[in-house]
């Protein structure tokens, strides 16, 4: 018995050794900002997960094509950005998509390992992973205000070996779809997808919706949703076989931060995740609007600042039935109903109320850095304050409700005043970071409706819905531009991707 012991126990050392040496880490070096502590000292947990275009290895060029004249490549972009919201009490989550194509300022980052560097550009948010997955978080958290503590990032292989280790996932396509770019082919109905298969469906972007990015992303909320759904009712996890399966495809398919760099921390994560009801998990996709400079790429929407300061002020956007929650207070309704008015279209007169030096122009940066208009300008206010507050003109209240989601302002901070634009005084209660978190109040109720709207919105809780596949004649096969469903008649002789 004693001999049995002993090898039971260095089986578990060997199992848990191994999986630790497959687990790659990166520092985060606090670019992502920190969490704030409920009145319980609980705290959320935010990751940014990312979807790797990379051909970094010969497995990804034979996945992902491509590499037929540079062979295997150095560098990749963040094609997948997902913020992962889990609440501090760990009843919802939220998880946003942020396209692919939105353009926004990179800040000025170094990749430690390769130590290529920039001083900051304009660009396309994906690129930011150039310089490392460091500056990608630092990116998405400029962008959103959104702490993020986490990311984890999986490559082609990695999307091809975790569902494998699950034993595929079930999706349904409302028609005969074969997309032409990502290979996807598959006849009207539900599959189940493993392998390369789940690779070609989540990496699908002519095949559903309108054939662009925003469209994938609804489709791989659909695909998370059902492995989400597998995971809790397939006993999965008390499964030990399916457990090492699992565990071992996981740690040798993710790059993560350090803060998850080991396999009890990882698997700490997988069961406060698992603490969420499918019901309310909602996905969501960041409000966007089409980019005045280029009909190809997009820009934040009316609505994104709403949804970020929800997911940022930890507020669920499901009640605990699953449903929708609707907002409890006047003010957030009336925010909902004013009408929108574009970031770029305000600005706001920064002052400075406190003693200490450079305040008004680190929040004036950051409210430009998200889009507000550069005709935003920063002073020393006429005396010191004590409490930071946003005084607006007459007709400038929605402008003042934008700005205030922005910084994480509350609704008792803004007052009507008798100048005509936005002035905001920065008191002694925001003395550091760009993210207001002062005072003992709580944040406003949150306005699900102007948080979702246009953001579609669904639920991990929904097990009947279809991805939709593109009407529009968004595939070309044999040089003739047709839809995904004309593409699949056209194409009877090629294999199904399940077949």
């Amino acid at each position: 018995m004693s001999l049995l012991i002993l090898v039971t126990a260095g089986v578990g050392w060997w199992f848990y050794q191994h999986l630790n040496g497959n687990i790659h880490s990166v520092s985060l070096d606090g670019k992502g900002g920190t969490e704030k502590a409920d009145a319980f000292g609980r705290t959320p947990i935010n990751i940014l997960v990312m979807g790797s275009d990379g051909r970094t290895s010969k497995a990804d060029c034979k996945l992902g094509g491509g590499c037929s004249k540079t062979g295997v490549q150095t560098g990749s972009n963040a094609d997948v950005q997902m913020v992962v919201h889990i609440s501090a009490d760990r009843s919802n989550a939220t998880v946003m998509s942020i396209p692919r194509d939105t353009m926004t300022r990179i800040p000025a980052c170094r990749n430690s390992g390769t130590d290529q560097s920039t001083p900051g550009y304009y660009g396309q948010i994906n690129s930011a992973l150039q310089y490392g997955p460091a500056c990608q978080v630092a990116t998405v958290h400029q962008l959103t205000g959104i702490p993020i503590d986490h990311f984890v990032k999986l490559d082609f292989s990695g999307v091809v070996k975790m569902s494998d280790a699950v034993g595929g996932v079930p999706v349904c396509v409302s028609d005969d779809v074969y997309d032409t770019y990502s290979h996807l082919k598959l006849s009207k109905g539900t599959h189940t997808l493993k392998g390369v298969a789940a690779l070609e469906f989540v990496r699908s972007r002519h095949g559903f919706g309108d054939g662009s990015d925003l469209g994938r992303t609804i489709s791989q909320h659909l695909f998370l949703g059902a492995m989400i759904r597998k995971f809790k009712s397939a006993g999965t996890l008390t499964d030990p076989t399916a457990v090492y399966a699992l565990a071992d495809a996981a740690t040798k398919a993710l790059t993560v931060d350090d803060g998850l760099g080991t396999v009890k921390k990882l698997i700490g994560l997988a069961a406060d995740l698992d603490k969420v009801p499918a019901k309310r998990i909602t996905f969501a996709t960041m409000q966007t609007a089409p980019d005045p400079a280029d009909s190809n790429r997009v820009v934040v929407g009316p609505g994104a600042r709403t949804l970020f300061s929800t997911i940022a002020d930890d507020q669920s956007l499901t009640t605990g039935s699953g449903k929708k929650s609707v907002a409890a207070s006047a003010t957030a309704k009336a925010t909902a109903t004013a009408p929108a008015v574009p970031a770029s279209e305000i600005a706001v007169t920064v002052e400075n109320g406190t003693s200490i030096t450079g305040r008004a122009s680190a929040v004036a940066t950051v409210l430009t850095d998200r889009g507000f208009s550069l005709r935003t300008t920063t002073a020393n206010a006429p005396s010191l304050a004590s409490t930071t507050t946003l005084t607006y003109g007459a007709g400038r209240q929605a402008e003042a409700k934008t700005v205030a989601a922005a910084l994480g302002l509350s609704g008792a901070q803004l007052k009507q005043g008798t100048g005509t634009g936005l002035t905001l005084v920065i008191g002694s209660d925001w003395p550091s970071g760009t993210r207001y978190h002062g005072g003992s109040s709580s944040p406003a109720p949150a306005d699900t409706k102007a948080a979702v709207d246009n953001a579609h919105a669904s639920t991990a809780g929904q097990a009947k819905t279809c991805a939709k596949v593109s009407p529009y004649k968004t595939v070309t096969l044999n040089g003739i531009s047709m839809t995904p469903s004309q593409a699949y008649a056209a194409a009877r002789g090629k294999p199904d991707s399940d077949a």
